[in-house]
């Protein structure tokens, strides 16, 4: 008798998780149908092949100033960053395919193909080279492929913690475990918990745009987006390396930050890649936080104005 009591039990709350998460798909559904209006995006939509890549730019005159946000991150998280450069160079942060207002785009979402398809926004979207290539954590992959790739078009990097390629071991194992946690942030999104949530679900680094706008900025499309990147992790992480070689930055000037208290290793490890340009700088920050550029903004606004000024 327990025991049938017991099934009924489980079988009772199994029906009511389901009715829940199908009540909270069907919000979300409807909720979302809203977001042009309550979440409309800040910058213009550009085709770039066969789907399109928001970007928003401010200011003007040279070098043109490119922003490449991290994993799961989009160009709202640089909106400190780019107020702050204000009034100085042009300035332009934008969202990868099938993040916040971009369309979903071509598999596999390597750092190779996000690179390709950031010199065919640019190129688009009429923002002219030079450009000062500023990268935060897989970011860094990203912008390091685009310099090697057009040394032409590259005036200056700033790096931003960025992320090791050379811990193959490391990304075998956070590979899978990246993915399940944006999945699982997916499902929150697509139940309408991240929406009626409000604050407590955002991260912590999240300032300005990402907060005003989180339920697009990361919505499931978003975690869908950081999952395929993660997954492409080890390739990315390959194409990075085949571009590290003496002077290949040649004397163009690159500022490589990491946050305060990091093993004498990592902070080793960009110092060597500092020393990739002639011209290469290493700073520490006093912030331990890995998002920099939300804890100590001020540093990474400075780094950012120096390497422009060239």
């Amino acid at each position: 008798m327990r025991a049938r009591w017991l099934r009924r039990l489980v079988l009772w709350f199994a029906a009511l998780i389901a009715l829940a998460a199908g009540a909270g798909f069907g919000y979300e559904s409807l909720a979302r149908q809203g977001d042009g209006t309550r979440h409309p995006a800040p910058g213009r939509l550009v085709r770039v092949g066969e789907h399109r890549l928001h970007i928003t730019c401010t200011g003007a005159g040279a070098p043109t100033i490119v922003l490449e946000a991290g994993l799961a991150e989009s160009s709202a998280s640089w909106d400190d960053i780019q107020r702050g450069l204000s009034g100085g160079p042009r300035v332009c942060s934008y969202d990868r395919a099938g993040y916040a207002w971009s369309d979903d785009g071509p598999e596999p979402r390597t750092a190779w193909q996000a690179a390709g398809e950031l010199h065919a926004l640019l190129a688009t979207a009429g923002e002219r080279g030079p450009y000062v290539l500023a990268g935060h954590s897989y970011g860094g992959t990203i912008v390091r492929v685009f310099a090697d790739r057009w040394p032409g078009l590259t005036a200056g990097l700033v790096l931003i913690d960025v992320t090791d390629e050379t811990a193959g071991d490391a990304l075998k194992v956070s590979r899978p475990l990246l993915a399940t946690q944006f999945t699982g942030y997916g499902l929150l999104a697509r139940t309408g918990l991240l929406r009626l949530a409000g604050d407590a679900l955002v991260p912590a680094e999240a300032t300005g745009l990402a907060r005003v706008h989180a339920p697009v900025v990361y919505g499931g499309r978003s975690m869908d987006a950081a999952r395929a990147e993660a997954w492409s992790s080890l390739e990315s992480a390959a194409q990075v390396s085949a571009t590290v070689r003496p002077g290949s930055w040649e004397n163009r000037p690159v500022v490589v930050i990491v946050p305060a208290r990091q093993p004498a290793t990592a902070v080793d490890r960009a110092r060597r890649l500092a020393t990739l340009s002639g011209r290469g700088r290493l700073v520490v920050a006093v912030t331990a936080e890995h998002y920099v550029q939300a804890f100590q903004p001020e540093l990474v606004i400075a780094a950012i104005r120096d390497v422009a000024g060239g």
